[in-house]
């Protein structure tokens, strides 16, 4: 039986990516930082990948998923990743613009959110190969709310050609 003060844990998953400064560092550190937090835990993390960027003329990416646990609600765990993305440098500027830190939720159990500030599933991740081959790697068989897919399906149906997984120098 389970204590009812006890908080539940909720898998989520998150998307990482970074293409100012050392991003390989900045993005090993979000993760270390996500996992000390109290109310988040670090299941799984993918490899890292180079992308190529969408938007204005900037340098290539590096992405990557996370699995994580966690006792917060949907915005809550947004404002934590913010939050983390501030401590790292993020401005904002323009959109699709360059950035230090970049955490997005992807996915939060099988729920569905649709508020001015967050959306769950994250509406362009079906979309983008960045997104969905790090995280087909540790999440295959999740199955995408809206679609009724797995992300397994949804990453075969787009072209990954511009995904290249990162080889240590």
């Amino acid at each position: 039986m389970t204590d009812p003060q006890t908080p539940q844990m909720i898998d989520a998953a998150i998307a990482l990516g970074s293409n100012l400064g050392d991003s390989l560092a900045i993005l090993e550190a979000a993760l270390i930082t996500l996992d000390e937090h109290a109310d988040i835990t670090l299941v799984s993390r993918s490899k890292w990948y180079k992308t190529r960027p969408i938007g204005p003329p900037q340098p290539d990416y590096l992405n990557g998923c996370a699995l994580l646990q966690t006792t917060l609600e949907p915005l809550p765990l947004l404002e934590q990743l913010l939050e983390i993305e501030r401590r790292f440098g993020r401005v904002r500027g323009e959109r699709w613009g360059p950035r230090s830190l970049d955490l997005d939720v992807l996915l939060y159990a099988d729920r569905r959110v649709d508020t001015d500030r967050l959306q769950i599933p994250h509406p362009r991740m079906r979309e983008r190969a960045f997104v969905l081959v790090p995280l087909a790697e540790i999440a295959p068989d999740w199955v995408e709310p809206v679609s009724g897919l797995t992300i397994e399906a949804l990453c075969g149906a787009l072209d990954a050609t511009g995904v290249k997984l990162l080889v240590a120098d």
